[in-house]
C-alpha cells in the first residue's frame, strides 16, 4: 500500500487567458504536514483553488493524483466526497443557518449518508471539546458576528467533523492575533494523523513556530523553486523574497 497521497506533476494552471502556475511539481505523504510560502502573486491561492476544482481555474497541462486517482477532470464536489478539504481566507457569512445545520448538511454531502440529528450531534460535541469550542457556538449562525478567530476555529471544526484525507489552508493565518494563530495550529495539530496530510499556505512564519511542519516549499512565479523545513522558512523570514527572486529570474 502506497503511503503517497498527493502527486502533482508539472501543473500548468490558467484563469481566464493568464497562466498562473507554470509546471509545478508537489508530492504530499500520509501523515504529513506541508508549507507553501511566497511572495503576492506567485500562484499560492491559486494551487488551493485548482486543487479544490474550482470551475474558474483551468488545469491546461500536467497531472494531479490523489490517492493513487487522477482527479484533473473531477468537480469541486466529487473531490471533496474523496477527501480534499479548502479552508478559506475569507470565510463567508450565511445568515439564517447555524453553524450545527451546516456542518451536519456538509457531512451527510460529503459521505452521501444521511446523518441523523441526536448521533451528530453527539460526535459535533465531541469534536467541540476536542478543540476547546463552547457548546452554545453550535446555534450561532454560521460566521456571523464572529471574530477573526472564531471563523478560523469553525475552519478548524469543519475539519475536525468531515474528516478529510487532504486538508487545505489558504492563509488561513492572516490577519489573526498570536492567540487565534495558536488556536489554528493547535487545531492542526490535534487533527492530524497518520492517515492525513496538511498543507498550509501563508505568508508568514508565525504559525510555523507552533506547527512545527515536515516540509516547507517556496512558490515563485508558479512553480516550486526551493524545499526544505523551518530553517527554510526561517531565512525568508530574515532575508525576505529578494534573494530568492534573484537567483531564479536569471
Amino acid at each position: 500500500m502506497s503511503n503517497k497521497l498527493l502527486k502533482i506533476k508539472n501543473l500548468h494552471t490558467k484563469i481566464e487567458d493568464k497562466e498562473i502556475l507554470k509546471g509545478l511539481d508537489l508530492e504530499v505523504n500520509k501523515g504529513e504536514i506541508h508549507v507553501i510560502m511566497g511572495p503576492n502573486g506567485a500562484g499560492k491561492s491559486t494551487l488551493a483553488y485548482t486543487l479544490m476544482g474550482h470551475p474558474k481555474y483551468k488545469t491546461v497541462d500536467g497531472e494531479i493524483e490523489f490517492d493513487g486517482e487522477n482527479i484533473n477532470e473531477l468537480k469541486a464536489d466529487e473531490r471533496g466526497q474523496k477527501g480534499i478539504f479548502l479552508s478559506f481566507q475569507y470565510p463567508e457569512e450565511i445568515p439564517g443557518v447555524t453553524v450545527e445545520d451546516f456542518l451536519r448538511t456538509a457531512k451527510s454531502s460529503v459521505t452521501g449518508k444521511r446523518q441523523m440529528v441526536m448521533k451528530f450531534k453527539k460526535v459535533l460535541k465531541e469534536k467541540m471539546d476536542l478543540l476547546d469550542i463552547k457548546e452554545e457556538y453550535a446555534s450561532r449562525y454560521l460566521n456571523q458576528g464572529f471574530s477573526g478567530g472564531e471563523k478560523k476555529k469553525n475552519e478548524m471544526l469543519q475539519m475536525a467533523v468531515l474528516e478529510p484525507k487532504l486538508a487545505i489552508l489558504d492563509e488561513t493565518d492572516s490577519g489573526l492575533d498570536v492567540d487565534a494563530i495558536k488556536t489554528v495550529a493547535k487545531g492542526v495539530k490535534e487533527l492530524k494523523n497518520d492517515e492525513n496530510s496538511i498543507i498550509v499556505i501563508t505568508h508568514y512564519n508565525k504559525i510555523l513556530e507552533y506547527l512545527k511542519p515536515d516540509y516547507v516549499h517556496i512558490l515563485l512565479d508558479g512553480k516550486i523553486v526551493e524545499s526544505g523545513d523551518i530553517n527554510l522558512a526561517n531565512e525568508i523570514d530574515d532575508k525576505g523574497y529578494e534573494t530568492v527572486k534573484a537567483k531564479y529570474s536569471r
